[in-house]
């Protein structure tokens, strides 16, 4: 098993996405890489994420990159829909080098490398977002039409 964290905008549907794709054996939200000072609630600087515990022998970094990319706007610097502000911003982090290297390379072979703004940083101060944040679509799917992912995206993995 591995882990990586991803940011795409808001982290419902980046959960709600990613738990149908096969391979993947957790997800969690969260916020990563901001301070570590936490301000009446705000998590300063951090973004918005979603930690993958995955099998890469069934579903690889740059196969998980590959889903990110799906669900992004890569171009767009901190919004994704109608979300806006630095805490939306997109994403690659880990605690593993390899992760990181393959990240880059993902980046690097892409026509477009250029214009891409996804942030590939190592992960700190990951922080577990509450639980009424976990599986937040599933509980409340009426609150599709918040998150900046197409429903029927969303629900292309899905069995």
């Amino acid at each position: 098993m591995e882990t990586i964290y991803v940011a795409g905008g808001c982290l419902w549907g980046v959960q709600y996405f990613f738990k149908e794709i096969p391979g993947i054996i957790s997800t969690e939200a969260g916020r990563a890489n901001g301070s570590s000072n936490i301000l009446d609630g705000e998590y300063d600087g951090y973004a918005e994420c979603v930690k993958l515990v995955f099998d890469s022998s069934i579903c690889s970094t740059k196969d998980i990159l590959a889903y990110l990319f799906e669900i992004i706007d890569p171009y767009s610097l901190d919004k994704q829909g109608f979300d806006v502000g630095k805490k939306y911003r997109t994403g690659i982090y880990s605690t593993s080098e390899k992760h990181l290297i393959e990240a880059r390379d993902f980046l690097s072979q892409r026509k477009d490398k250029d214009k891409i703004v996804v942030e590939v940083m190592p992960l700190s101060n990951y922080i577990k977002s509450a639980d009424e944040h976990q599986d937040h679509l599933d509980r409340f799917p009426e609150d599709f039409s918040y998150c900046h992912l197409d429903s029927d995206l969303m629900n292309k993995y899905r069995n």
